[in-house]
């Protein structure tokens, strides 16, 4: 008996046939991987089917992120709302009282609101997104998934405190009396297009921060200097018209002019909004194919 054994396992027989009739019970390992885990290579492909895969993933870090921004405080996501409001104030009182600002016909503090509303989610999501991979390091080195999913979660959480933020413009809206019209229908875009930006930019500098770690101190002073080159508490008219294209290059400004027609029924800027999403897709496409040649290293020096 146990000669015949031996002769049957010396016998180069396929996987099938042991599993099935010679050996029951025995499992054979395929000739082939089923999943091979490799590193990308600098060109790869960006594989959002991989990515779709994983979008429970997404939601769960979203919420988490959600849920540790404003864990263990006394106000929890008022926070969302109190600080574009108090931003507010103080841009009312230093532009539009001290330094009379143009505000297009709109009032002050509503104009303001309008542009800090996106730009708060922009600049929210650009800072956590580029600190993403450094704060996850330790699930990043010890679990395999698609890497791009952990600072597209720090956007996709920076959208909640958008929606809650954008109640209160509709109640400031309805405080001055003014009415958006059709071109609300825009506003969607818009903030695709928003999102679309700051998961570029944020994409692209939490890869640089993790061989880098210069960024993470680099970040808040860009971040500043960004909102002086976007129209936030003034109008881009006011911009002489021979320097009017240096503020198109910022993929921002089109975005929040446009925020501010689609709300206040005004004509938009196409120029200005293909400029952007135009910008937003160079931002998008670099940064995504600079992510996945990098990605082979985050876990060893993360």
């Amino acid at each position: 008996m146990n000669g015949a054994m031996d002769e049957l396992l010396d016998r180069p027989i396929a996987p099938a046939a042991i599993r099935s009739e010679s050996l029951p019970g025995v499992v054979v390992l395929p000739e082939k991987p089923i999943v091979s885990i490799r590193p990308s290579g600098r060109w790869s492909p960006l594989n959002l089917r991989q990515i779709w895969e994983y979008k429970e993933l997404l939601y769960f870090l979203m919420w988490r992120d959600v849920k540790v921004r404003y864990k263990q405080t006394a106000l929890g996501v008022a926070w969302a709302i109190i600080q574009p409001l108090l931003t507010m104030a103080v841009f009312t009182l230093l532009f539009g009282r001290l330094a009379h600002v143009p505000s297009e016909g709109v009032p002050y503090p509503l104009f303001a609101f309008a542009g800090l509303l996106p730009w708060t989610f922009a600049s929210t999501a650009v800072t956590a997104s580029g600190n993403s991979l450094v704060n996850n390091s330790n699930l990043i080195s010890k679990v395999y998934f698609p890497r791009m999913i952990v600072p597209a979660a720090a956007v996709g959480a920076a959208l909640v405190d958008f929606g809650i933020g954008f109640v209160l413009l509709a109640g400031l809206m309805f405080y001055y009396g003014i009415r958006p019209g059709v071109e609300l229908a825009m506003l969607p875009v818009l903030v695709v297009l928003a999102a679309a930006i700051a998961f570029g930019i944020g994409m692209l500098l939490s890869a640089l921060n993790v061989k880098y770690r210069d960024v993470r101190h680099a970040l808040p002073f860009f971040v500043q200097l960004w909102m002086f080159v976007t129209p936030v508490i003034y109008p881009a008219s006011i911009v002489p018209a021979r320097w009017r294209w240096v503020l198109s290059l910022n993929p921002l400004s089109g975005v929040i002019e446009g925020f501010r027609a689609c709300l206040f029924g005004r004509s938009f800027d196409w120029t200005s909004l293909a400029l952007s999403a135009l910008g937003a897709g160079i931002v998008l496409v670099y940064s995504a194919y600079t992510f996945r040649s990098m990605e082979r290293i985050f876990a060893d020096v993360v």
